[in-house]
């Protein structure tokens, strides 16, 4: 196991790449890739880092050199053969060859698109721009080089044994975590930590922690190279950014309403019926079932990703009901902001009247909340969206009015066109 203690003690004497691998990515994010490849490869789309948390001021933090440095490592990275050999021939979700050969021959010769990068008030504008398939890669490298500077650049004024009690407690605070959640039989949880985590190094302990402590109860990770090498299943589907690029793209107010049914029926198609997970809240989550076309309702579950997370499962557990399914036989994995307590509270409500599944990630991946003076290494929340398709800005309602974005006039046109009224904000910590 590495010194992660020590490794960081060694930042402060030359580079160590925090991207090292084009598959240091979450398993959707290559999913959904493979659906674009297959459908609107073509949609020129601009992703934008946004900061929600303004107080941190990244610009002032981080060394915008070593930033550059960070991101024109990830632009020389390629597939190695060992990588595109575990896509092509591993089972996933128990079918082989998830990824086709036009996808991955196109993978096999990708390098990331070039970024756009400045400071203003503070903070840094990165911003990437190109075809929908390339660009998107760009998510999550991004995110996870800005969270792990800002580590760094707290850590890198700690000497190495403050280092080596800071790390000792970080872990004891994982495995005191684990140790409630191992207690209590029927859980499944995934690590889905990786776009906010501390560190590589810090998520593939957290990973191999679950993996000893919890066994069965540990189900895999969103993280493709730590799902690699430490031989779990890749986990996920899909995300907000598919609805919100074909909401974009979309001509009338018509198809407006249609975009994230038609993002679920060329899921549908691509996938061949596997992976059947509805995320509904991208413009809310009533008017989406309300309007719901019948087939989606034999589709396997949701995932709650705003909003109140037992509210929301009531709703969709009701859906169901009207709908003529059983929702005992149906998933439904909660993944919005996670912790130990919520995880046990909304188990402890749903098991038995559906089949509860939780994705945890930054608080099992980035929990130092106390551990430094100023309590400098408590996570934040930071995010990589599709901000415009084509040229069209995209929208995002939510069911946290906190967790929307877009232009004024936009978002009043998409709550019109989705009948969203009045939504109850909640305070977003990551």
């Amino acid at each position: 196991m590495v010194d992660i203690a020590t490794r960081v003690w060694n930042h402060k004497w030359k580079i160590d790449p925090i991207v090292r691998s084009l598959i240091d990515t979450d398993f959707y994010k290559l999913l959904m890739c493979q659906s674009v490849f297959h459908n609107r490869r073509d949609a020129q789309v601009t992703f934008s880092l946004i900061n929600r948390t303004k107080s941190i001021r990244l610009a002032e933090l981080i060394d915008e050199a070593e930033l550059r440095e960070h991101l024109d490592y990830i632009r020389s990275l390629s597939l190695t053969r060992g990588e595109s050999t575990w896509l092509r021939g591993n089972t996933f979700y128990g079918k082989r060859q998830m990824f086709r050969p036009d996808f991955m021959e196109w993978l096999e010769h990708l390098q990331l698109p070039d970024y756009h990068l400045e400071k203003r008030d503070g903070q840094y504008e990165l911003t990437f721009e190109g075809p929908w398939p390339a660009v998107m890669l760009w998510e999550i490298p991004a995110l996870t080089v800005l969270m792990e500077l800002r580590g760094r650049a707290v850590l890198n004024r700690m000497e190495k044994f403050e280092l080596q009690v800071l790390y000792a407690r970080a872990m004891t605070r994982v495995w005191e975590k684990v140790d409630r959640l191992r207690k209590v039989p029927g859980l499944r949880i995934a690590d889905f930590g990786t776009r906010r985590r501390h560190s590589f190094l810090w998520q593939d302990w957290c990973v191999q922690a679950l993996i000893e402590g919890l066994g069965e109860t540990f189900i895999g990770t969103s993280n493709c190279l730590i799902a690699m090498r430490r031989e779990v299943e890749a986990i996920g589907t899909n995300a907000h950014e598919l609805p919100m690029v074909y909401a974009a793209l979309a001509d009338t107010d018509a198809e407006l309403a249609q975009a994230p049914y038609q993002v679920l029926a060329d899921w549908h198609q691509e996938h061949e019926g596997n992976l059947r997970i509805i995320l509904p809240d991208t413009f809310g989550t009533g008017g989406f079932l309300q309007h719901a076309p019948d087939w989606l309702a034999g589709w396997t579950g949701i995932r709650i990703d705003s909003g109140d997370p037992a509210e929301a499962a009531e709703r969709a557990i009701a859906w169901w009901i009207e709908r003529g399914e059983d929702p005992r036989e149906k998933l439904i994995i909660f993944s919005d902001g996670l912790d130990v307590d919520d995880i046990l509270s909304l188990y402890a409500q749903f098991a038995g009247r559906c089949r509860p599944s939780f994705g945890w990630g930054t608080l099992l991946t980035n929990d130092f909340r106390g551990l430094v003076p100023g309590d400098a290494l408590a996570p934040f929340s930071l995010v990589c969206k599709a901000v415009s398709a084509n040229g069209r800005p995209t929208v995002k309602l939510s069911d946290n009015p906190n967790k929307s974005m877009g232009p004024p006039e936009e978002i009043a046109r998409y709550k019109r066109v989705f009948g969203v009224g009045a939504q109850t904000p909640i305070d977003v910590l990551v």
